[in-house]
């Protein structure tokens, strides 16, 4: 491992402190939408992603403590740099949405989607992001189990996340980005 057990469980400490900062937006946000009339949908598998997303952080402190793993030092470079991405796609999603921007499904039907900052090469900048750090940040400890494990729960839940958002957000987000990939950065495709 290139970083000690000590600074990878304050990086840890640093992304927990995060989550705490953007659930707290993500209320803000949702109590002046729901005061311009949004809905929200999909309460039970958001539940689940919470969930998911808690244990995820506890699972990469307890097997890095626990299961410690002595990885070639450029495998944590690689991921620390892919976090590092990660938070400022991320970052650059959030400021892109303000105050549309949300952990939950919540869905203004007056508001037309947005389809500036990185939402001009795909539809989901931000789930990319979280795929990428679910994936990066483990590794950055040493914990391939629980990389690999959180990132095959992460897609079972964008499976039925990214849909549910997507039927939502109904024809005008579908006219506006439905022929952008959902990932992958690139122009419009056919």
């Amino acid at each position: 491992m290139v970083i000690s057990l000590r600074t990878y469980l304050i990086i840890l400490a640093l992304l927990v402190v995060e989550r705490i900062f953007e659930l707290d937006r993500a209320r803000r946000n949702a109590r002046r939408a729901f005061q311009h009339g949004a809905v929200e949908v999909g309460q039970v598998h958001y539940r689940v992603m919470v969930a998911l997303h808690t244990l995820f952080i506890i699972s990469c402190a307890l097997e890095a403590v626990f299961i410690p793993r002595a990885f070639p030092p450029v495998v944590a470079w690689i991921a620390l740099s892919a976090e590092a991405i990660a938070q400022a796609l991320r970052y650059w999603a959030v400021a892109t949405l303000g105050d549309r921007w949300n952990t939950r499904i919540i869905v203004s039907p007056d508001r037309t989607p947005a389809t500036n900052g990185p939402y001009r090469f795909m539809r989901h900048p931000n789930y990319l992001a979280v795929v990428i750090e679910i994936a990066a940040v483990p590794m950055i400890g040493g914990a391939i189990f629980t990389a690999i494990t959180f990132s095959i729960g992460n897609a079972l839940i964008l499976a039925v996340r990214i849909p549910a958002e997507e039927r939502a957000m109904g024809g005008r987000y579908a006219d506006a980005l439905g022929s952008r990939r959902r990932f992958l950065p690139g122009l419009r495709h056919g």
